[in-house]
């Protein structure tokens, strides 16, 4: 019995050790898909008053906790706090990101978190996470009408791309050069701007909407170089998706491009030319909401040569099936717009697990051994010690399934050419009216989640 306490004693000293992260009942005993799982609910149901509702504190830290706050004000309309929210997250991941050595506290944060289980551990988000930190920070500076401090957020929206492409640039050309040996076509969008042409594997890591809407800034901003060079990006992610040939097109003419422009048009055809009595509207529509990760277990028996042994559980997060809801479609004017895809997040999202996986993996590996290791020195041949440590294990071992859950599935774009004036925008049977005068664009940006949308618009001026 004195083994016992000891190991009673053992356990709660790691806990004490992970005190500064995110101890807790609920990451000690459950994962963060079932402690979020009323706020993905009400999100995923378009019922977006309800989700700020069930919105927890101190689930998972000062980072992920904002994510989710930022994105679920932002759908409901609070400008303010959603901004507010994004801002504190953005300055929680600079903390991390300025820490020159790993601190003493976070040590004992990993110490506890391998004793117990990876929950504990400060949560760090993926690079498609911080592309997105950005990119959400920016449109509310855009429905504020700051424009330069939405370019700031794209600017450094952009070196998050960058250093996500250079960190799995050999993946990437091993990608690109497996397409070669298939004999495909190549990407043009791939060879103007120098990037792999990688197909899926791409946009896998890239996020074709953040460049777009980087684009898009840039050109109404004035500043065609940049546009420029943020559609061929987007271009090489997404070849196929018109509004970004559009945009590339346009602003390869009014650069004057001339090579550039000779190569585009032979592969796309020329661009829509904005004639008298003409305005432009273009849509950036996000669908549903990102999978959530699920938790896997096994129990795993471990002996030693004398035949004493413990239950270990092992427990995994996964992806399960992805299965996209369908929507109506939009119309404009009557005409029914097309889905042209910008933005799988399910995949992005898929692939930072698969990269993930490796040492998830290993940590795992470890954490048997380290709780094998506290057993012995206080267990081994004590049966209620034993019977203690395994209900314990069985309890605390969770998978670690924490993600920005509140992004969307898949997000959608449409350039259209529409005689000026006042426009119609029909979203699930939901009329919403817009004016856009001759020679301009309009940008129309909506969030669609179960029977329910978020929709504004911002004039963009003469693109």
């Amino acid at each position: 019995m004195n083994k016992a306490i000891r190991l009673i004693v053992l356990v709660v000293s790691s806990l004490q050790l992970a005190a500064c992260a995110n101890l807790s009942a609920g990451n000690l005993f459950s994962h963060y898909s079932a402690q979020n799982q009323d706020v993905y609910q009400a999100v995923k149901q378009g019922n977006y008053a309800g989700a700020e509702q069930e919105l927890p504190d101190e689930i998972a830290g000062d980072i992920l906790d904002n994510f989710e706050k930022g994105r679920v004000y932002l759908l409901n309309d609070d400008d303010k706090q959603s901004l507010a929210a994004l801002t504190l997250g953005d300055q929680a991941v600079r903390r991390e990101q300025d820490r020159a050595t790993v601190s003493i506290s976070e040590t004992a944060t990993n110490i506890g978190s391998l004793a117990v289980n990876d929950n504990l551990k400060l949560y760090y988000p993926a690079d498609y996470e911080l592309g997105f930190l950005h990119l959400y920070l920016g449109l509310n500076y855009v429905k504020d009408n700051k424009l330069d401090d939405a370019l700031v957020e794209m600017r450094r929206a952009n070196q998050v791309q960058e250093r996500a492409k250079a960190e799995r640039e050999k993946s990437l050309e091993a990608a690109q050069s497996e397409m070669q040996a298939q004999g495909l076509n190549a990407n043009l969008g791939a060879v103007l701007s120098r990037y792999p042409d990688a197909g899926k594997k791409l946009q896998a890591v890239q996020n074709a909407y953040l460049m777009y809407l980087s684009a898009l800034l840039y050109e109404a901003d004035g500043d065609l170089n940049g546009a420029y060079v943020d559609y061929r990006r987007a271009l090489a992610v997404m070849p196929d998706n018109q509004a970004v040939i559009d945009g590339t097109l346009r602003v390869a003419r009014r650069l004057g491009m001339a090579e550039d422009l000779r190569l585009l048009q032979s592969r796309y055809g020329k661009e829509q030319a904005m004639q008298a009595g003409k305005a432009r509207v273009i849509v950036i529509q996000e669908q549903d909401i990102v999978e959530a990760k699920q938790g896997w277990k096994l129990s795993l028996p471990l002996y030693d040569s004398r035949g004493n042994g413990a239950v270990y559980s092992v427990a995994l997060p996964y992806y399960p099936t992805t299965s996209y809801v369908s929507f109506s479609p939009l119309k404009l004017n009557q005409q029914v717009l097309p889905n042209e895809l910008l933005t799988d997040v399910n995949l992005m999202a898929q692939q930072d697990l698969t990269e993930r996986m490796p040492n998830l993996v290993i940590r795992q590996a470890l954490r048997v051994v380290a709780k094998d290791r506290i057993r012995k020195e206080t267990a081994s041949k004590d049966d209620v010690g034993n019977l203690l440590f395994n209900v314990w294990n069985t309890l605390t071992e969770q998978p670690d399934t924490r993600s920005w859950q509140t992004l969307p599935a898949r997000v959608y774009s449409n350039s259209v050419l529409v005689e000026a004036g006042q426009q119609n925008l029909m979203i699930g049977g939901q009329p919403y009216q817009f004016n856009v005068s001759q020679g301009n664009t309009v940008l129309i940006w909506l969030s669609r989640q179960g029977n329910n949308a978020t929709v504004w618009h911002k004039q963009l001026g003469r693109l």
